[in-house]
């Protein structure tokens, strides 16, 4: 019993707004109590209305009564606080902040478990049972509790809106549909509800039809991506498998070719010391013999001399020095070269192999492969920058490469290049050494005169006409030209001028699987030259062309 006295207690000073022990108490003119906040924040909800309520006894104030402490309930609260007493736990069957209260109960209100539509009030249990026992309030719409319901009653004439204006799409009153809505096209809410209704079905049908598709394209998408990581899975097990058998082989050769290098080594050495030995016993009887005469020859014994002088005279077969075959120290040089040349070639073929591979990587297709978008700004270009040194086999014999084959010169006098069938020998031309497939972004800074700045494919002629192999005289390069002051972009001999400020870099952009090449001045800023959009059928080369006097460099921009 003392603890129910202590929770009716509890319950006293509790604030029906907030549930909570009461905080800065105030007293309303009706005499019901609450936080000082939560009754501000309830009226300033009805300033519009300028009628101010009591949330328990529903009786209205005007104008807007001042609100002042109750220092005696304060107090009150104050001492339940220091007996450590908390406000009641809330019960489930009475209204909190987020519920629907009902609008009959006095005090503290208990949830609403229906509104009704034509009441515009909702109810708890114990007060909708008129609802069901009433025949006049049986007919009325009831619906699950609503904090809305004056959204339903029109701001006009006060009645609920039970019609509904095709013409202008909004709920109406009965009186609206006589006043400003006459002559529209009006319909019963429910009616309009019923055509809306299958609206609605038939927007169903749609998004369920929809999430079916979606499912499908996640399953489709999943069975892809098990297919591309399966393939990928095959593709890197087989190319590990080709690789280490390659790596196996080369191993071999290197082991054969140390194996017959040594063998061969101890053969001429053997052989080598086998003649030194002989020569140096040779040596070892001549000084003998030496020694012998030069005693021999000062005897005063004629008899003796005469003895003796015969047997010592005699020598044994000689080694003649013409048997010995004397050679340049360069005994195994022609094994280093002819080792160097398979490294020429195994490179060429990586290299070529490599192009493949990258090539056919980037034309990897899936349910997913679409277009990128070109970059806007440096920066977004610096993110596929690339470092590119020039071949020095493909250069012209006039043109002096350095800066580690990043940089080209045309001199007077011929470099000294080993021929290659790669070498341009009538255009002061050069091609990088890396291959261009995929997103690649370059930036090239020239001094001096005229220069050009080029693509092109491996096939390019090197030995002909500059119609010929000259950069966009034919349909496997394209190039942007610097001369006079100006640019001007060829490819298959026909020539294009290009406006734009003048600068001693130019940026190229490659999106080699999208056929975009760009052309760029690049100084503070980047201002496109020429952008070419076509399709590229082979990898790609980045070149120069170099006039006399003139030099360019591939700038590191990383």
């Amino acid at each position: 019993m003392a603890q129910k006295e202590v929770q009716l207690d509890q319950e006293t000073f509790s604030c029906s707004i907030c549930l909570d022990l009461l905080k800065n108490p105030v007293t309303v003119p009706c005499g019901h109590s609450y936080c000082m906040s939560c009754i501000k924040t309830h009226w300033d909800k009805e300033d519009d209305k300028r009628v101010y309520s009591c949330p328990q006894c529903r009786k209205s104030f005007t104008p807007r009564p001042v609100l002042e402490k109750n220092t005696m309930l304060a107090d009150l609260v104050e001492e339940l606080k220091k007996t450590g007493l908390q406000a009641a736990p809330a019960d489930p069957c009475y209204a909190g902040p987020e519920d629907v209260a009902c609008d009959f109960c006095t005090g503290r209100k208990l949830k609403a478990c229906k509104s009704c539509l034509q009441c515009l009030a909702s109810y708890c249990d114990k007060h909708l049972q008129p609802h069901y026992e009433v025949t006049s309030f049986k007919k009325h719409a009831l619906v699950e509790p609503s904090k809305t319901l004056q959204e339903k009653v029109c701001s006009r004439h006060d009645e609920v809106m039970k019609m509904f204006c095709r013409t202008d799409q909004q709920s109406i009153c009965y009186l609206c549909s006589v006043d400003q809505h006459k002559g529209h096209d009006t319909v019963s809410a429910a009616a309009e509800r019923t055509e809306r209704q299958r609206e609605l079905e038939g927007s169903r049908a749609n998004i369920q039809q929809r999430i079916q598709d979606r499912e499908k394209d996640v399953e489709l998408l999943q069975q892809e991506l098990e297919a591309i990581n399966g393939s990928a899975d095959k593709a890197v097990e087989h190319s590990e498998k080709m690789f280490t058998e390659l790596i196996r082989l080369m191993e071999k050769r290197r082991s054969d070719v140390k194996q017959q290098l040594r063998s061969q080594q101890q053969t001429e050495v053997s052989g080598v010391k086998e003649l030194q030995e002989k020569l140096e016993q040779e040596i070892t009887e001549l000084k003998r013999k030496d020694a012998e005469l030069h005693k021999l020859s000062h005897t005063q014994d004629h008899v003796h001399f005469l003895h003796h002088y015969p047997s010592l005279s005699a020598l044994s077969p000689s080694t003649h020095s013409s048997s010995i075959k004397t050679r340049p120290l360069t005994y195994f040089e022609d094994v280093t070269k002819a080792v160097s040349q398979v490294r020429e070639k195994l490179q060429d073929v990586l290299t070529e192999g490599w192009t493949n591979i990258s090539h056919t990587l980037t034309e990897v297709d899936t349910l997913l492969s679409q277009p990128k978008p070109e970059p806007k700004t440096r920066a977004e270009f610096l993110k596929y920058s690339c470092d590119i040194t020039l071949d020095p086999n493909t250069a012209h014999t006039q043109l002096l490469l350095s800066e580690g084959n990043r940089k080209a010169t045309q001199m007077n006098q011929p470099q000294s290049y080993p021929e290659h069938p790669d070498r341009f020998t009538k255009c002061y031309q050069v091609l990088s050494r890396e291959s261009l497939t995929g997103r690649c972004y370059w930036e090239v800074e020239r001094s001096g005169g005229r220069f050009s700045v080029a693509v092109s494919y491996k096939n390019i002629s090197r030995a002909g006409s500059s119609c010929e192999c000259g950069f966009g005289n034919n349909d496997k390069s394209w190039a942007l030209y610097w001369y006079n002051n100006s640019f001007t972009f060829w490819h298959n001999n026909v020539h294009t001028s290009v406006s734009g400020p003048r600068s001693s870099r130019v940026g190229v952009y490659l999106d080699h699987g999208a056929g975009i090449l760009s052309f760029y001045s690049v100084s503070e800023t980047m201002t496109l030259l020429h952008r070419v959009q076509t399709t590229f059928t082979q990898p790609l080369h980045a070149g120069l062309w170099i006039d006399y006097g003139s030099s360019a460099e591939f700038v590191k921009l990383k």
